[in-house]
């Protein structure tokens, strides 16, 4: 199964980046894994914040394909322990989907037909965290399942 994390706008923290590719590296050990950068809109002080989801839900539906298992990383989600997700990644593993795509939103969220057509939301924490820290947290926590999936040692109860 390959792993994509879909995510709109590029990251310019480097401390960020650097955590992100570390991550990276080593997921790909484990599984396919790449994050897909869908560009920031341009001109968004003329668009209003629903004009704003709808042009990037456009976007995000149009790197989902027929047979995608789209998850989105939603405040309103499903909260896992880290145990717990790589449970739910496992199961998504042996259930025979060929991409699971996990989506983070632009700075509003998501449209009405991204939810529509998500089939699952996760939330990472009750806290608030800015986009971008969010994609590095969220790799973090999907190579933390991979290792306790393996009965490595990364994960300590």
């Amino acid at each position: 199964m390959k792993t994509t994390l879909l995510v709109i706008g590029k990251t310019d923290k480097d401390f960020v980046i650097k955590g992100i590719e570390e991550y990276q590296k080593r997921l790909v050990h484990y599984m396919p894994y790449e994050m897909k950068i869908i560009p920031d809109i341009k001109n968004t002080k003329n668009l209003s914040e629903q004009q704003q989801k709808q042009k990037e839900g456009e976007l995000i539906l149009a790197q989902v394909k027929s047979g995608d298992l789209m998850i989105l990383l939603d405040e309103g989600g499903k909260e896992f322990s880290s145990t717990a997700f790589s449970q739910f990644i496992e199961q998504k593993m042996l259930s025979g989907i060929k991409n699971l795509i996990f989506v983070i939103g632009g700075p509003y969220g998501f449209s009405p037909e991204v939810y529509q057509q998500a089939q699952g939301k996760i939330s990472l924490s009750k806290m608030t965290f800015s986009h971008q820290m969010i994609r590095m947290i969220f790799t973090e926590q999907l190579y933390r399942a991979m290792t306790i999936l393996r009965n490595e040692p990364y994960h300590h109860v």
